[in-house]
């Protein structure tokens, strides 16, 4: 297993800049992971500011505690970012976040623990949640899933052009012996997978998309942006850090509509902000990691930061 400091932040920098923390702010790491965002907002916060760290993961919770439980700045909770206005209404702090933080996808220490069931680069019990005490793990998903469900998600959640034929293949070999280690499934999609993509394992698309759909990760995302314009204070601002185009094109969505406001309303009418219904105010334009984070931490490559604030 890897170690937990092994983890590397990704746009760092990018996102405590974006973030523009205050000293006695309050604010929302959501994705705690292992803790890289959060020290680096910290390291900006005076002894009035706060900061909340979420995940759902018990052993992400385990290293914040570890690390920052002796931190009285620091208000450690379990629970997935969906619950985000729950646990801001809970912690006194609705309305009142000068920062939110969505670092999205599955961390390296997930990655990297065999037994967590995220990865085909090592065998593995197959299970991939994130929180590994709640729901079905994606052996027990695939045990019972219809080979019709199963391709609609391979196509949708991981744009496998050979959705049928690999949900086919699963559903054949699931007859003849339960599908229960990330190794099993690995061989089987392979063999399911005529062509290959340059320097991609001919699994990844289909270990994505069970992951994204057994975690719920595009539901619990679009709930936590829309909580965020309850939590943000005016002046305060979102930074998500997304990994793929599913997650990105939410994000990005979301932000323009919310800083359209009203619809059908002409875009050079001279009205206020306010006026037009619009929450939020992009932040610059996307950024991604540079050459020298891409080649240092190749995990990096696909990262994209947008940033929004929240409008009076």
């Amino acid at each position: 297993m890897t170690a937990p400091d092994t983890h590397r932040p990704v746009l760092l920098s990018e996102a405590l800049e974006a973030l523009a923390v205050q000293p006695e702010g309050v604010y929302i790491d959501a994705t705690f992971g292992r803790g890289g965002h959060a020290a680096g907002i910290l390291e900006r916060l005076g002894p009035g500011g706060r900061l909340l760290a979420m995940d759902k993961d018990p052993q992400a919770i385990d290293a914040a505690r570890a690390r920052f439980g002796g931190d009285p700045r620091v208000t450690i909770v379990r629970g997935s970012f969906a619950m985000l206005e729950q646990v801001a209404q809970s912690h006194g702090v609705m309305g009142t976040a000068m920062g939110l933080l969505l670092d999205l996808g599955v961390s390296s220490p997930q990655l990297d623990d065999p037994r967590r069931g995220f990865s085909f680069q090592q065998d593995g019990p197959l299970d991939m949640r994130m929180d590994p005490e709640s729901g079905l793990s994606a052996a027990d998903w695939l045990a019972e899933v219809s080979e019709s469900e199963l391709a609609g998600v391979l196509r949708d959640l991981g744009e496998e052009r050979f959705h049928r034929r690999v949900a086919r293949a699963i559903v054949a070999a699931r007859s003849a012996d339960p599908i229960r280690t990330t190794g099993q499934l690995a061989r089987i999609v392979a063999g399911a997978v005529r062509t290959r993509e340059k320097h991609k394992h001919p699994a990844t698309r289909t270990f994505q998309a069970i992951r994204i759909h057994i975690n719920r990760e595009l539901e619990d995302l679009q709930a936590c942006l829309e909580q965020s314009l309850r939590v943000l204070a005016p002046g305060g601002r979102m930074a998500v850090i997304s990994f793929h185009s599913l997650e990105d094109r939410i994000v990005k969505r979301f932000m323009r509509d919310q800083a359209r406001g009203f619809p059908g309303l002409p875009p050079d009418l001279p009205v206020r902000a306010t006026e037009t219904g619009a929450t939020l105010r992009p932040v610059g334009k996307a950024r991604r990691p540079g050459a020298a984070e891409s080649d240092a931490n190749p995990r990096a490559r696909s990262a994209v930061l947008r940033v929004a604030e929240r409008l009076p």
